[in-house]
């Protein structure tokens, strides 16, 4: 009773429904090692229902207005919105892009971030210290990474993209970030994170296994991927609605 009370209070306190799934499964953890080792006569999270969470709507933009916002975007930004839409890369990923991580003239290697709260490099979501992901590099994301290192070279290690403390920061992209929806066309709820969903469509529009895109996206599992794109996938709960709504007219 007492958990469960404590998740309604976080729902009554608008936690968002994401922060309530790891909030809960943090506590279960405390609490079942708790009744494992004596602490607890009973199990204090037997038959309490994990929160659900609801995913946002995934908005992809189009090719058209991906254009645009390269056209519109400094270089700075315009380089990372390369890497997510070509690479699949998340914003931390994207802004430690570095020649160094070309592993072949197709192959893009995955194995940092630019961390968004202590501005340095980081370990990738998901994975541990060291580990990484190869990724498929296009043809146009290698000529863009050539193209700005030959017009502003790299940092000693290889950087593309850097500021005053030697990297580029989170605070650096949200400037650019705002200005560049200041001066683009409106596009409801189009945001940073939509050329990332841009990649996924791209990938599973043209029938690449949903098996490769969640590797190629760094996602924990492949129900992840499942959950926020299936939509997208060739065969998809949309064209079998329209493929078994023929069916049910011609019965009738």
């Amino acid at each position: 009773m007492v958990v469960e009370r404590f998740l309604d209070e976080m729902e009554g306190d608008g936690v968002g429904r994401g922060n309530q799934v790891n909030i809960f499964r943090v506590l279960k953890t405390v609490l079942r090692d708790a009744y494992a080792k004596g602490a607890m006569a009973d199990d204090p999270v037997q038959g309490v229902q994990e929160p659900e969470y609801v995913r946002r709507k995934v908005v992809i933009p189009s090719l058209a207005y991906v254009k645009k916002a390269l056209t519109a975007a400094d270089e700075y930004l315009a380089l990372e919105i390369v890497m997510m839409v070509g690479c699949g890369l998340r914003n931390g990923e994207a802004r430690a892009v570095n020649v160094n991580n070309v592993v072949t003239d197709d192959v893009y290697r995955v194995h940092e971030q630019i961390h968004s709260n202590t501005h340095k490099p980081a370990k990738l979501k998901h994975r541990k210290a060291g580990e990484f992901r190869e990724v498929p590099l296009p043809r146009s994301v290698r000529q863009a990474i050539e193209r700005y290192e030959e017009k502003h070279g790299t940092t000693q290690d290889g950087y593309l993209l850097r500021g005053p403390s030697g990297y580029y920061t989170e605070p650096m992209e949200r400037r650019r970030v705002q200005k560049l929806f200041k001066n683009l066309p409106v596009e409801e709820d189009v945001g940073m994170y939509s050329f990332r969903h841009y990649f996924a469509s791209n990938a599973l529009g043209h029938g690449i296994p949903i098996t490769d895109v969640a590797e190629w996206m760094g996602h924990k599992s492949i129900e992840e991927t499942y959950r926020t794109y299936r939509h997208l996938m060739p065969g998809s709960i949309t064209r079998a609605a329209r493929i078994l709504d023929d069916g049910l007219w011609e019965a009738a």
